[in-house]
């Protein structure tokens, strides 16, 4: 059932930066503002200018600073906007995959196979599950991303305060994050740090894709051999950056792709790793080492690795 909308637009809105949605992005907060408008339209009037941060033009990625003012255009805002739908199995995967909780933040073992947030011509991901899951929650936002068919530590903030800590970790580089990955071919090293600037650009389908290229931004990754098998490589991942799909171009880089990636890897070797039952991408946050935002002691959390892919892994052929 489609949505009714306001027959008038409304005004333009000039809207003061509070301590509450201090070091939110700009996306984020316009989503919250204007429930009903979808996403496409609102990441439109940013794109055009319409929006605007201190009379000047910002992209969504911009982090919102107390006192910043912010215009909103006119735009038609839904009088009841419905509500995500939100598959149950989604709900049930959410339910059972909480590695860490308490007052300010949770950690999830993220579910390969879901976004961690809506748009796109996705109606829903983790984060709407988990604010249907919890109405009673006043405050739910993602701290970092994973792509949707990576699995693993996904970081949800309970508080403001906590959200901005945790963000500031993230941008001091003081988080540690570990993946899991398998790469195609025989990796004949057993370390390597990779330093290789990567930069933003557009593939003629519109897909979104990262090059390396000088001009890019600085991003490094250290890669550590764990097993070796034929044909395949387990490592371990390191990125001491946060670039866009980092790991997956980094490993492209070294000539071994991760197996199933289907934006990035090779399509040849992709087909022959999904006959043996590779479905999605091998990639999977499996660890997050930060100073706890309240305590300010080490906490280390640990998300197991999905049994589909161990039962892979048990089926190759070691070297």
């Amino acid at each position: 059932m489609k949505t009714q909308l306001q027959s008038t637009f409304a005004n333009v809105q000039w809207v003061e930066i509070a301590e509450d949605h201090c070091d939110q992005r700009l996306d984020n907060f316009l989503i919250t503002r204007l429930k009903g408008v979808p996403k496409s339209r609102i990441y439109r009037i940013v794109r055009k200018g319409e929006v605007r941060v201190n009379k000047g033009r910002v992209d969504v990625n911009y982090r919102l600073a107390l006192g910043d003012v912010v215009r909103i255009p006119p735009i038609r805002v839904a009088e009841n906007a419905e509500e995500a739908f939100v598959p149950q199995h989604l709900k049930d995967a959410l339910q059972r995959n909480i590695l860490f909780e308490d007052d300010g933040f949770l950690i999830l073992n993220k579910p390969a196979g879901f976004a961690v947030h809506g748009g796109s011509g996705i109606d829903s991901g983790i984060i709407e599950g988990l604010r249907q899951l919890r109405p009673e929650a006043r405050f739910l936002e993602l701290v970092h991303r994973l792509d949707r068919d990576t699995s693993g530590c996904l970081l949800i903030a309970k508080k403001r305060s906590v959200l901005r800590r945790l963000h500031e970790l993230f941008r001091d580089d003081h988080v540690q994050k570990t993946y899991l990955a398998l790469l195609a071919g025989e990796w004949a090293r057993k370390k390597m740090v990779v330093n290789a600037p990567l930069q933003k650009n557009v593939a003629k389908g519109g897909e979104r894709m990262v090059i390396v290229s000088k001009t890019g931004k600085a991003a490094e990754t250290v890669f550590k051999r764990l097993k070796l098998y034929r044909g395949a490589t387990l490592v371990e991942a390191s990125p001491k950056t946060g670039r866009t799909h980092q790991i997956r171009v980094h490993a492209a880089y070294l000539g071994h792709p991760i197996v199933g990636d289907e934006r990035y890897g090779l399509e040849e070797v992709n087909r022959a790793f999904r006959a043996r039952g590779y479905k999605r991408i091998f990639l999977h946050a499996q660890q997050l080492v930060f100073e706890h935002p309240a305590t300010g002691e080490k906490l280390t959390v640990h998300a197991p690795l999905p049994e589909s892919l161990e039962d892979l892994l048990k089926h190759e052929e070691p070297l």
